[in-house]
């Protein structure tokens, strides 16, 4: 049995039966693909693939990525903001370390000695999982609200991983560091933060932003968001990782300069991070249309 199914058959002992999102069925697909990520990325690294089978399958874990989908999703109609958006943040953030790793970058966990590249990856997926858990008490200072959240669950799971207080403790100052700072307000200062932040910015496509669509919520962020293919991160030529944003429509710039680049900017991985946009397919003479027409109705536009 493939290892994805197995996981997936294992974590549906654990969803929690109150509040559950339906999510479109290309969140489906997304996860599953992000869990394969994150295995195969994971393998030289057993902390931190243990760190992910714990977190996935804990219940307070889960009920806090319920309660931020609820908040963010029903409640002020953006995109998802739960569990697959952590499993896709996660699988990024460890994708881009690895390539930083091999282009003899380190992090700052191993460069300050707080541990070693299997502590650095652990700190960098949970900070991932954990980031936006602060959206259940408002998208308002979120990311403030995430590290108060995350903090028991922390204090309660990790001392499964490290019997030293002090190394603990440093650990987990740099996990608290990497959510307090994803939305780069204040600007992340660790490698590690860093790349929580480019990693949330990286969950882009169409399938995201077309459930805020589709409730309602029609503007500039969520046209878009419905504007991007697919967005990949692969070993750059000039720069040592590359994200790749398809686009089918050039209004994919707005995402891509508001989401993303600005949180490569204003952070460590200025200058190791490069993005390329392209509209795909490249010979079409004209954008994709993503929107017919809208009207004001109250004090939202609606599609007509």
């Amino acid at each position: 049995m493939p290892r994805r199914i197995e996981v997936k058959r294992e974590e549906r002992k654990y969803q929690n039966r109150g509040v559950e999102i339906d999510l479109p069925q290309v969140y489906d697909e997304l996860e599953a693909r992000c869990i394969d990520v994150i295995y195969e990325t994971l393998k030289p690294y057993s902390k931190a693939t243990r760190m992910y089978d714990i977190l996935v399958a804990d219940p307070e874990v889960r009920a806090n990525w319920d309660m931020a989908d609820y908040i963010a999703v029903t409640k002020l109609n953006f995109n998802d903001h739960g569990e697959v958006h952590a499993k896709v943040a996660a699988a990024s953030a460890i994708t881009m370390l690895k390539l930083l790793v091999e282009a003899g970058i380190q992090p700052d966990v191993v460069a300050s000695g707080a541990g070693d590249l299997d502590d650095a990856f652990l700190v960098v997926l949970t900070g991932a999982l954990l980031h936006d858990l602060g959206n259940q008490i408002h998208r308002v200072e979120h990311a403030h609200w995430g590290v108060y959240l995350a903090l028991p669950i922390l204090d309660r799971l990790m001392p499964q991983f490290y019997e030293d207080p002090e190394q603990r403790i440093e650990l987990r100052g740099f996990i608290l560091h990497s959510i307090h700072c994803h939305g780069v307000e204040p600007e992340p200062l660790t490698l590690e933060a860093g790349l929580v932040a480019v990693a949330d910015g990286c969950d882009l496509t169409k399938g995201r932003g077309r459930m805020a669509f589709d409730l309602g919520n029609v503007n500039i962020h969520t046209v878009s968001a419905l504007s991007i293919e697919e967005v990949m991160i692969a070993r750059g030529e000039e720069y040592p990782v590359e994200i790749v944003v398809q686009m089918c429509n050039s209004a994919g710039i707005f995402q891509v300069q508001e989401t993303l680049t600005d949180k490569i900017l204003h952070g460590p991985l200025a200058g190791h991070v490069t993005v390329r946009a392209t509209t795909q397919p490249e010979d079409r003479p004209i954008d994709t249309r993503i929107v017919h027409s809208i009207s004001l109705k109250g004090r939202n536009f609606v599609t007509t």
